[in-house]
């Protein structure tokens, strides 16, 4: 066999359980600085067949990296640690993850140098594993904890299945349950007068025996910035197959990071959800922010005998663009202009010929707890389908950079060709889960949080997906068709 060039070469592998990456394989577990055997062996073999027989040493790394490792205790050094490269031609090879690591399951090397992007690299994928009539998962084997923690109480309420999840946001910097989560599994527990046993701050294990989902009044309050559109998420597939109808006191921050702002819930996420046949009113008491959050929301909604399953495969062109920027407390209204008038010089040099309406907004002082500002940019199309682009502002942020985030998130969800933005994908899943019939939606790149979703969403019902490249957009758009044929579930409180 000739020897290949010299690059791309294969560098080292990380030590087992250190970080993410090639090297773990989902193999047993081996002391700290150690090599698992399946890695060692692998690359042993990738050296030996993919790499000239002749290759120099490498040199000992300088600088900070070469005095950790001389000063370090010989227990503890490892290899420095490196980026990847991909080896032309070469597949990586398939190891079974062992039985106490996780009871069945695949594990998913990292992209290869320059091709990762959001959505298309995991850790490991498991599926739930029964322990006696209980069904039992592991929150720490995919990215997005939360994703799964809300995913699954949801489907277990939903079902009727007794639930464990371990290992809560393993990984993480705060690993466990934070307020949000925990207010949002009280307020499940509340709904079917269930049992949770670990319910509290930085748990890292829960388990939940749900009871019959009932209607009326019920309340959740994080106490902190907490996103109140999260809590919503767990609890509206529940209580659309309530006994009666529902309405549902959500307190913590109404615009907060890393989820959906309310404004995005109302403007996009309600309309859209709608198409599945249900209807809800989403009533804006008072809006809180980061850090002292103190925002209220009330949800009404009624319950339904099945839901309807939605086609959004057809994009349009653009009909209108618009939004709102809003500030709050002591923050000037000039902020919230100038965050309108950033966003529409950005979206101008796309998008010539739309009228571009962003209102700036000042939040009243009695309907607003501590000070806050942001931007939410909406696209309608001739065919009904919303996508949006927005942004939080913070104290030392410009107020155009604000604005010109909001502006280039909206032209990336509308250059990918979907008829749903990123934010939308995974708060659709469970919904297209519990629908009677197929369901079609074409999407951007498929994001971490959607494929867990589609993933316990699979394990925990009947329903089934596939995710295909859309074959109608240009090549070079990252266009998917996520189908999924629904469990058709059937509210037995509701009679015809």
């Amino acid at each position: 066999m000739a020897p290949i060039s010299q690059e791309p070469r294969l560098l080292p592998l990380r030590p087992s359980g250190q970080g993410k990456g090639i090297a773990s394989c989902g193999t047993r577990s081996v002391p700290r600085g150690q090599w698992s055997y399946s890695c060692h062996f692998l690359e042993r073999r990738a050296r030996r067949l993919l790499l000239p027989a002749a290759e120099p040493p490498r040199p000992t790394p300088s600088g900070r990296e070469g005095r950790r490792l001389r000063s370090a205790p010989a227990r503890h050094r490892r290899p420095p640690q490196r980026r990847y490269r991909s080896i032309p031609g070469a597949t990586p090879p398939s190891s079974t993850p062992s039985p106490g690591l996780i009871r069945r399951g695949l594990s998913v090397f990292r992209a290869p140098l320059g091709s990762h992007r959001r959505g298309l690299c995991e850790r490991h994928r498991s599926s739930p594993a029964m322990d006696g009539d209980r069904v039992e998962i592991d929150g720490g084997i995919m990215e997005g904890g939360g994703q799964i923690l809300r995913v699954s109480t949801a489907l277990s309420c939903l079902l009727g299945l007794p639930l464990r999840v371990r290992r809560i946001r393993a990984g993480r910097s705060q690993p466990g349950l934070r307020p949000q989560h925990l207010s949002g599994l009280e307020m499940i527990r509340d709904l079917c007068d269930g049992k949770l046993n670990g319910g509290e701050i930085g748990s890292t294990e829960i388990t939940f025996t749900p009871g019959k989902i009932k209607g009326g009044t019920h309340i959740a309050d994080t106490k902190t910035a907490g996103s109140v559109c999260l809590l919503m998420q767990v609890a509206m597939p529940c209580v659309l197959f309530a006994a009666s109808p529902s309405e549902l006191h959500l307190k913590g921050g109404t615009n907060a990071e890393m989820a959906p702002q309310i404004d995005y819930t109302v403007m996009v996420f309600k309309p859209i959800v709608e198409k599945f046949n249900f209807t809800f009113n989403c009533d804006i008491k008072r809006r809180g922010y980061y850090p002292q959050g103190g925002g209220e929301v009330v949800v009404q909604m009624s319950p339904v005998k099945e839901l309807s399953p939605i086609n959004l495969t057809e994009r349009g062109t653009v009909t209108k663009i618009y939004g709102r920027a809003f500030v709050a407390g002591a923050l000037p209204i000039k902020l919230a202009k100038d965050m309108s008038a950033a966003a529409v010089r950005c979206i101008r040099r796309e998008i010539r010929d739309l009228y571009i309406n962003i209102q700036p907004v000042r939040e009243p002082d009695d309907q607003a707890v501590g000070t806050g500002s942001g931007i939410i940019i909406v696209a309608e199309t001739s065919t009904g389908c919303l996508l949006a682009g927005s942004s939080l502002g913070k104290r030392g942020k410009n107020a155009d950079k604000v604005g010109i985030e909001a502006a280039e998130m909206l032209l990336q969800n509308l250059k990918h060709g979907g008829t749903v933005d990123d934010s939308l994908q995974d708060q659709l899943i469970i919904f297209m889960a519990l629908a009677k019939g197929v369901s079609r939606v074409k999407s951007g790149p498929i994001t971490l949080h959607t494929q867990t979703a589609i993933h316990f969403a699979e394990q925990l019902t009947k329903a089934k997906f596939t995710v295909t490249k859309s074959e109608e957009e240009d090549p070079g758009n990252d266009t998917y068709i996520i189908e999924c044929q629904g469990m058709g579930m059937i509210n037995s409180n509701i009679q015809c």
